[in-house]
C-alpha cells in the first residue's frame, strides 16, 4: 500500500494494471496492488504518461474540466490564458485544464507566409523566431517582397511578419534617397592631345525599384559608364584652352547626357557637374608661368597708370598755384603747418628754425 497526497492545484489519474481508471481530485489516496495514481499540474496541459490524450478525454469528468484544440497541418493555434497570450501551438491535439482558468484559441492559417490582419503583432515579441520571418524597411527605403525567389510585391516603410511554413520569404532594398556617385581620376585626350584627370560628381534617385533589378544588370555601373563616355566625347572635341574656359559647358553636356539615360536605367538624375581638372605637371608649370607673366604684365599697366595720373594731378594742380598766388600761398602755409607738428626744436647754422619760419610768415 502506498499513501499519495493530491493538492489543491493537483488532479491525479487512477490506474490499475496500467489502465485508466478514473480521475481524482484533492485529497489524501491509497494505492493498493496493481493500482497508480498519477498527478497532473493544473498549470500544465493535461497528459499522462500512462494514457494517451484520447482516451483521457472519454472520461467525462476529464472532458468537462477540459479546453480542447487540435491544430491541422498547415496551421498554428494562439493560445490565450483569461485572454493573455501564453503560446503558439503547433500540429496536434491539446488539451487544457479549464478549473480556474479561461483558455481560448485562436486558429492560424499558415499555408502562405502572409499573417492575417487579425493576428496581434505583439506576440511576435512573444514567440520564438522558428515560427517567422521579420522584415523591417526603414522610411528611406522600398523593399522586394519575394516568395521562393517569385516578386510579389513592394513593402513600403514598416515592420512586417511572415510565416514560416517552408516557403522562402526574400526581401531586397533599394535606398530611395538622393545618391551621390563620384567619377575619380579619368584619364582623357583633348583634341589637342593633352592628357587631363577629371573628377565628376552626379546625384540621381531610383524612379522604379522593381524595373531597377529586372530590367538591368547593376545600374550604378551602367550610369558610371555612360558618364564616363559622355566626358570623353565632350573632352576629345576640344582644345585644353577650351575646356577650361568653358567647364560649365561641359557639365551641362553630360548632365544632358546622363539625363537622356533616365528611362532606360529607371532613375531621374538631379544635377551633374566637373568636381576638378587636373593637369600634368609639366601644363601645370607652364600655366603658371603663363599666369605669373600675366599677373606681372597687368601690375606694370596699373603702376603706369597711376603714374600717369599722379602726374597730371601735379601738373593741374601747379597750373593753379601758378594762376593764383593766393593758392599758392595756402599751399605754402599748409605745408609750414604740417613741418611745426611733427618737428620740435631744430637748431640749423646757429639759428632756431621755428624762428625763422615765424620771420617768413611775418614778411609775407
Amino acid at each position: 500500500m502506498r499513501k499519495v497526497i493530491i493538492n489543491e492545484n493537483q488532479k491525479g489519474f487512477l490506474f490499475k494494471n496500467g489502465k485508466y481508471v478514473k480521475l481524482l481530485s484533492a485529497g489524501k489516496y491509497y494505492a493498493f496492488g496493481g493500482q497508480q495514481i498519477e498527478i497532473a499540474e493544473l498549470e500544465l496541459p493535461i497528459d499522462s504518461l500512462r494514457a494517451t490524450l484520447d482516451t483521457l478525454l472519454r472520461d467525462p469528468a476529464v472532458a468537462k474540466l477540459a479546453s480542447v484544440v487540435e491544430v491541422g497541418d498547415r496551421e498554428l493555434a494562439l493560445h490565450f490564458e483569461d485572454g493573455k497570450f501564453q503560446s503558439v501551438l503547433r500540429r496536434g491535439k491539446y488539451a487544457f485544464w479549464a478549473v480556474d482558468k479561461v483558455h481560448t484559441f485562436e486558429i492560424v492559417d499558415i499555408s502562405t507566409p502572409e499573417v492575417s490582419p487579425d493576428v496581434p503583432t505583439y506576440i511576435f515579441s512573444k514567440i520564438p523566431t522558428t515560427y517567422y520571418t521579420k522584415i523591417e524597411v526603414s522610411e528611406f527605403q522600398k523593399a522586394r517582397l519575394y516568395f521562393d525567389r517569385k516578386f510579389i510585391r513592394i513593402l513600403d516603410a514598416g515592420t512586417y511578419y511572415f510565416w514560416k511554413n517552408g516557403t522562402r520569404v526574400e526581401a531586397g532594398f533599394v535606398d530611395m534617397r538622393l545618391t551621390q556617385m563620384d567619377i575619380t581620376g579619368q584619364e582623357i585626350l583633348t583634341q589637342d592631345k593633352v592628357s587631363l584627370r577629371i573628377n565628376f560628381v552626379c546625384s540621381y534617385r531610383v524612379t522604379d525599384c522593381v524595373q531597377i533589378l529586372t530590367e538591368i544588370d547593376d545600374f550604378s555601373e551602367q550610369l558610371h559608364v555612360a558618364a564616363q563616355l559622355a566626358l570623353r566625347t565632350y573632352v576629345g572635341k576640344y582644345k585644353l584652352d577650351e575646356i577650361l574656359e568653358n567647364k560649365e559647358q561641359m557639365s551641362q553636356y553630360v548632365l544632358e547626357a546622363l539625363k537622356a539615360k533616365e528611362a532606360s536605367l529607371f532613375i531621374e538624375i538631379a544635377d551633374a557637374g566637373v568636381k576638378d581638372i587636373i593637369l600634368p605637371g609639366e601644363i601645370r608649370e607652364i600655366m603658371n608661368t603663363v599666369l605669373v607673366a600675366e599677373k606681372r604684365a597687368q601690375a606694370n599697366v596699373i603702376t603706369r597708370r597711376e603714374e600717369v595720373a599722379s602726374t597730371r594731378s601735379l601738373l593741374n594742380t601747379a597750373k593753379l598755384m601758378d594762376e593764383n598766388q593766393t593758392l599758392y600761398r595756402l599751399k605754402e602755409l599748409e605745408y609750414i603747418e604740417r613741418i611745426c607738428e611733427n618737428v620740435g626744436n631744430i637748431n640749423l647754422n646757429g639759428g632756431d628754425i621755428l624762428s625763422q619760419l615765424a620771420g617768413l610768415v611775418q614778411k609775407r
